[in-house]
């Protein structure tokens, strides 16, 4: 689904941009662009460890959670039916906030750089908050589905 140009002009007052930046935005093709930039990294991962399930469970056990073939195989079942719905716009606050919900448990579990020293927690740290503006990402991305939801819903 991508936002009517009348929707999105009348929803985020834009009178500042330069041209070049309103005709990307109001672009049919940007919001759904978007939402695909923005899950792309689930897509390949569920997909590179769903034809890899020895080396998913195996990342899941590196962590330690157990039983790692179940953590695996939720991991694939999030990644890909949570990209799925927020790319096709189909219950995008569903897919959006597993997705974010899965990302805050991974970052927490995967970059604890609070118990890290030197380039170690360098790394971690940077990793830690671009999967915290990733998390934003799904908030907005939920947001405005549910403000195209409720201007079509009007119309």
């Amino acid at each position: 689904m991508s936002l009517p140009p009348a929707t999105v002009k009348s929803a985020v007052p834009r009178t500042s941009d330069p041209g070049w930046v309103t005709a990307i935005l109001d672009w049919r093709w940007t919001w759904p662009l978007a939402r695909v930039a923005l899950t792309s990294a689930y897509v390949v991962g569920g997909v590179t460890k769903m034809f890899d399930f020895q080396s998913a469970v195996a990342e899941q056990a590196h962590f330690g959670l157990e039983p790692a073939w179940l953590f695996a195989a939720l991991t694939i079942l999030v990644e890909l039916v949570g990209s799925a719905l927020v790319i096709f716009g189909c219950w995008v606050w569903l897919g959006a906030g597993a997705l974010a919900v899965f990302t805050a448990l991974a970052t927490i579990i995967a970059h604890p750089f609070w118990v890290m020293v030197g380039h170690e927690r360098l790394v971690a740290t940077n990793a830690f908050f671009e999967h915290l503006g990733l998390i934003g990402g799904f908030a907005i991305a939920a947001l405005l589905a549910a403000r195209e939801q409720r201007a079509a819903a009007t119309r």
